[in-house]
């Protein structure tokens, strides 16, 4: 049982799961919005052993040395490893301080974003046409970066409709080249497809202008990851060359500190979370719960 859990900023847990939370806890506050500062933060935490977070905020090591108190960090988004995640996880190792992360809970509506979207700029049934005549998906070149969840669930998706679809990936992934799908150096891939998909880990940056120039003009490029996968400027230089398009689903994803890019013509965002769904909002509620209840059974993570 916990003395005090503080979720720090909005979590998206539904309503029967911050209920359930009573239950670990002789004391549960929640905060809506997000802190501006490390301080914040502190001043938030105070002396709660339980500690909850979404992907806006980030605890540092200068907060877990402030909070001693703290045993649990229970991470409302993806974990996937020390250098993406936005706790100091190593911090929180010297200290004993468990983190868990949750995982595969947002895809299915990244993968119904990046249809739809493709589809509408293909077709013309937005603001803009990509082509001068309708295109289908159908035997469209494209190029998925990064081949986890989110990429395979592209990937197939993709395929279903009829798109010729290769990979990179910083692991080879030979139960998908078995189905048929290509693998290609980074380079490689970036000059081949028509249409790019980067579905990178957070803080994972693997365009610069090499990259850019390798992907060359007459091009659509879609992020799905939390935070760019591009270096801003770089981005911003391609976007002058001709029949460029730039998506992704929101400011975050986009990087752009100016907030200029989001009046390029060329630049189609979205705004929103394409992964948070009512469908993902309850996995993501279960697996939070699913962590706590393992932490205090003294489990592992199964989420």
């Amino acid at each position: 049982m916990f003395q005090k859990i503080v979720a720090v900023e909005s979590v998206g847990l539904v309503p029967d799961a911050r209920a359930a939370l009573k239950e670990y806890a002789c004391e549960v506050v929640f905060y809506e919005d997000t802190p501006a500062t490390d301080e914040e933060i502190i001043r938030r935490i105070g002396d709660a052993d339980g500690v909850l977070l979404s992907y806006t905020s980030s605890i540092s090591r200068r907060v877990l040395e402030q909070c001693s108190g703290i045993r649990y960090i229970g991470m409302c988004c993806s974990l996937y490893s020390p250098e993406s995640a936005n706790v100091d996880i190593r911090a929180a190792e010297e200290k004993s301080i468990v983190v868990r992360g949750i995982r595969d809970y947002g895809d299915e509506g990244v993968l119904e974003y990046v249809v739809s979207e493709l589809v509408r700029l293909l077709h013309g049934f937005g603001q803009a046409r990509w082509k001068e005549l309708p295109l289908e998906i159908t035997g469209l070149k494209v190029g998925i970066v990064g081949l986890g969840t989110t990429g395979q669930l592209l990937a197939r998706g993709l395929r279903f409709f009829g798109a010729d679809v290769s990979y990179y990936s910083r692991t080879r992934k030979p139960e998908w080249e078995a189905k048929g799908l290509r693998y290609f150096p980074l380079h490689g891939l970036l000059g081949w497809a028509d249409v790019v998909c980067t579905c990178l880990n957070k803080n994972t940056v693997l365009l610069g202008g090499e990259e850019f120039a390798a992907l060359g003009n007459h091009k659509i490029l879609f992020n799905t990851s939390v935070g760019p996968s591009f270096a801003t400027e770089a981005l911003r230089v391609w976007l002058d060359n001709s029949d460029t398009y730039f998506l992704c689903d929101t400011k975050m994803a986009l990087g752009d500190t100016t907030g200029k890019l989001l009046d390029h013509p060329r630049v189609f965002c979205a705004g929103q979370s394409a992964g948070m769904t009512a469908q993902a909002t309850e996995r993501l509620s279960r697996k939070v719960l699913d962590n706590i209840h393992a932490f205090l059974d003294g489990g592992g993570n199964p989420a």
